[in-house]
């Protein structure tokens, strides 16, 4: 085998290393596909970190759902807050810098709103900001 493909690379804690040993010390042609940042527009995984070993970097992009232009960047759909949530179009979508900047900035407004009124249940208020989440996707996705 001379060419070893890793999808979804982000989720490979080794990454780094395996990439180092099967090119520089086996030969081999590594292919990867993954996702560079998270949501919140962070470091995702390891693929940032393999950069630095790579001959060619390609990166892609899909289409904004809202507009059509290229989409750098992914709005989450839900009020989750873990790093790691495997979903869907059901919980992601892709966005370009103006739509996810404006979806997030009503996520973070309705969080505020929601922070500062006297909620007496995290579950209400949990619900409120999933409802406000959506929200936030609905009014992106009818621009």
């Amino acid at each position: 085998m001379d060419v070893i493909g890793i999808d979804e690379a982000q989720f490979f804690e080794d990454l780094y290393d395996f990439c180092c040993k099967a090119a520089d010390n086996d030969g081999k042609t590594v292919i990867l596909s993954g996702l560079d940042g998270d949501y919140l527009r962070r470091s995702f995984g390891s693929v940032l970190d393999i950069i630095p070993l790579a001959d060619t970097v390609t990166k892609l992009t899909a289409r904004c759902e809202v507009c059509g232009k290229k989409a750098f960047f992914t709005f989450r759909k839900t009020a989750a807050t873990q790093t790691e949530l495997i979903g869907g179009a059901d919980l992601y979508m892709p966005v370009c810098r103006q739509h996810y900047v404006n979806g997030q900035t009503v996520v973070e407004t309705s969080r505020i709103v929601l922070e500062s009124t006297s909620v007496h249940h995290q579950t209400t208020q949990l619900s409120c900001l999933e409802a406000a989440t959506a929200a936030a996707a609905a009014i992106l996705q009818s621009q």
